[in-house]
């Protein structure tokens, strides 16, 4: 099992290692970086150096875990929703151009990062642009379907063109018991070379002493992000208990406030969520997928309040109500008497483990 070991310093000594990895995250929300804390453990474990490729808060995440790495600056997708749902999907559509302007520039900044050191291989979590056909290239998606209402068909194509292009494609799901994902994450063909491997949390189920009723954990693009808070606070001062919100706010100081009873701090390390979540009660929080694994993985009871106008989380939030494991509702309609459908669910209790091991690694040992 991959242990949370977030200074190189707990590792042999990598000083004149050649196997070079690079590990590049999506910067949208923190998600795809949290979960690549796995894949950098993973690396690191099997003498492999890994550097690691981002932007915006998603680097910054990764820089605060792993101080002593070497990173890279990408081109940022820059992507923002609207305060409408309505709007987010025009807002989305009118991104594209400024998107395949950054992959463009991605494109050219892999080629010359091959080009000059010594990589053994890329790891790219939903960065399009993130690959280079000298050396293996690996994509991490649960999107193997892209649900986006009834332009669905488009856009999974799209994306099945894109990860086709990869030596591989990792799936952080299971093929069998409880598939996390749904839908998303599985298909009809098997044309594609795909690799399930279970759960991508770096957190583990440690039993703990209660310390929290209920812990928020907010994250994702702006401007939801902030309405959400502002939201929550004013809800949860009427809220009867000991309450805990981590505002998913990595550019700034790690400063704790009380504001209208609630604790509030801007983010925690893998190291200090998985002990605050572990002696949490409940856990609000968006159904965004990394989300859903760290809940799965600590056996936890959720309610999800999924981000206006992302179908990804509005299908996942429902599929997870269906399911009877957590449920929720729609941002504009939460209020503090929502809690009282937890009871009626019975949480995260199947094992929902990861499937990681170095045998994962051996396509990056051909070159």
């Amino acid at each position: 099992m991959i242990q949370i070991k977030t200074n190189i310093k707990e590792y042999p000594s990598l000083e004149g290692n050649q196997n070079k990895v690079l590990v590049a995250p999506l910067n949208w929300g923190l998600g795809h970086a949290t979960r690549c804390v796995s894949i950098v453990c993973l690396l690191l474990e099997n003498n492999f150096t890994p550097v690691i490729a981002s932007d915006g808060i998603a680097l910054t995440y990764l820089k605060n875990e792993f101080p002593l790495l070497e990173t890279v600056e990408l081109p940022s997708y820059n992507i923002r929703y609207t305060k409408h749902a309505f709007f987010t999907k025009w807002k989305l559509f009118f991104s594209v151009f400024s998107i395949l302007s950054a992959i463009k520039k991605e494109q050219k900044i892999i080629a010359e990062l091959v080009e000059t050191n010594t990589f053994c291989g890329i790891v790219s979590d939903n960065r399009f642009g993130v690959r280079n056909s000298k050396i293996p290239s690996v994509y991490i998606t649960h999107q193997l379907k892209v649900f986006s209402g009834f332009t669905t068909f488009l856009t999974t194509y799209i994306h099945k063109k894109i990860f086709s292009k990869y030596d591989v494609c990792w799936v952080p799901d299971s093929t069998s018991g409880l598939k996390l994902a749904g839908d998303l994450s599985h298909l009809k063909s098997d044309k594609f070379n795909l690799e399930y491997i279970g759960n991508l949390s770096p957190l583990n189920f440690k039993n703990a002493q209660k310390k929290y009723d209920v812990t928020i954990v907010l994250s994702g693009p702006e401007p939801q992000r902030s309405i959400l808070e502002r939201k929550l606070i004013v809800e949860f001062s009427k809220y009867k208990g000991r309450v805990l919100l981590i505002r998913g706010d990595v550019q700034h100081r790690k400063v704790m406030e009380q504001r209208e009873g609630i604790e509030i701090i801007n983010f925690l390390n893998s190291f200090e969520l998985e002990k605050v979540l572990n002696s949490s009660d409940l856990i609000v929080a968006r159904s965004g997928y990394s989300t859903v694994m760290d809940l799965a993985k600590l056996r936890k009871k959720a309610f999800f309040i999924p981000t206006p106008g992302q179908t990804e989380q509005e299908y996942l939030a429902a599929y997870l109500e269906q399911k009877k494991i957590a449920p929720f509702v729609i941002q504009e309609q939460f209020d503090i008497s929502c809690l009282s459908k937890v009871s009626g669910y019975k949480g995260f209790k199947e094992a929902s483990e990861s499937k990681l091991n170095a045998s994962l690694l051996e396509v990056f040992k051909s070159v």
